[in-house]
């Protein structure tokens, strides 16, 4: 297997971010185990995105972050594509996972979730805690005020639904605070195979658009 790459410095990032892969990030809980359903979930769906040449991007940490690039290692027989890490440092994720193909440290959480973005043509959020509530929200807000691409938001899980139902009920039909258009930004799935139509979907017009293809790298800077 290729030796794990460290990026160092800006210029070796955007020559990744430039690539031309089409790339899902992979949001989620760094506190799910092994034994959780939710870890083998996020590992076979990761293992099939790699089957089908999609790169993934995640924190790089313990939980699903480690499912998804594990996942994603099993399955990535063609060497195609990449497991990115975008890791920072937490009192309990003291290193990142060893199933990185490219990884980057971040000393801030605001620089990390710009990476983010600029990699990202896909967000899928799993389970997860206050920290994938606000990548979430995070997402949602930048493609709402059109500082990102209208790449897909999926959050995947009956929690993430009923979320998604409460931001409806209360913040467009109750308070009136945001604009009908701003919840076609989010596709709320109960599985991954429900995910994987809709990535399935985005990463055909990705193959037809070529250099037309709207890239985030491109538009946030």
């Amino acid at each position: 297997m290729p030796q794990e790459i460290e990026i160092t410095s800006p210029e070796q990032l955007e020559q990744f971010e430039r690539t031309g892969q089409f790339r899902v990030s992979i949001f989620g809980s760094a506190r799910t185990q092994p034994d959780d359903p939710r870890y083998q979930m996020t590992y076979d769906f990761a293992k099939a995105l790699a089957e089908k040449n999609i790169g993934v991007v995640t924190g790089g940490g313990p939980g699903i972050m480690k499912a998804a690039n594990e996942g994603h290692k099993a399955g990535n027989d063609s060497g195609k594509t990449q497991s990115f890490g975008l890791t920072i440092r937490l009192p309990w994720e003291a290193t990142h996972n060893n199933s990185l193909d490219v990884h980057q440290h971040f000393d801030k959480f605001s620089n990390r979730l710009d990476e983010f973005m600029r990699l990202s043509n896909v967000v899928v959020v799993m389970p997860g805690g206050i920290g994938t509530c606000l990548e979430l929200f995070y997402t949602w807000q930048l493609i709402q005020v059109g500082h990102i691409c209208h790449i897909p938001i999926i959050p995947i899980g009956a929690t993430w639904k009923q979320l998604v139902d409460w931001v409806r009920s209360g913040l467009l039909d109750t308070e009136k605070t945001i604009s009908p258009q701003d919840m076609n930004m989010v596709c709320p799935v109960l599985n991954t195979d429900e995910a994987m139509e809709i990535i399935d979907v985005s990463h055909k017009q990705f193959l037809e658009a070529g250099e037309n293809y709207c890239f985030n790298w491109e538009r946030y800077k």
